[in-house]
């Protein structure tokens, strides 16, 4: 059985200033596509590994929002985490917080108003 989530797209007003934050937060470096109407900033992705990929996008149809569905990222540590993200320009909603025996979760709007957040798995 699969997860049912296979692909995220996160609203942008400004691909440049999303793709720095982005990849300041998470250390990762984000591949822009522009297919015209639609500009992309692709995660890094592995298909062999479990979990979800996806994309920023910029077009007249996406609207960063605090509404709606909310994107969850694994992070091997949350409090490595949550110190990048107020200096790349985001804000911290929710410190991290338990969820019992699912491990830990936090809250934050990114740099362009998406309420996104962090999802750290317990210690074995």
């Amino acid at each position: 059985m699969n997860n049912p989530v296979g692909w995220f797209e996160i609203p942008v007003n400004d691909m440049d200033r999303a793709k720095k934050f982005y990849d300041a937060v998470f250390s990762i470096d984000i591949n822009i596509q522009d297919f015209g109407n639609l500009l992309m900033g692709w995660f890094p992705s592995d298909l062999e590994s479990h979990g979800s990929s996806g994309t920023l996008v910029k077009a007249e149809s996406y609207v960063p929002s605090h509404e709606g569905t909310m994107v969850y990222f694994s992070v091997e540590e949350i409090d490595e985490v949550l110190p990048g993200i107020e200096p790349a320009g985001g804000k911290i909603i929710n410190k991290k917080q338990s969820i019992g025996e699912y491990g830990f979760v936090a809250h934050f709007e990114d740099c362009e108003g998406n309420r996104v957040a962090l999802h750290q798995r317990p210690k074995m």
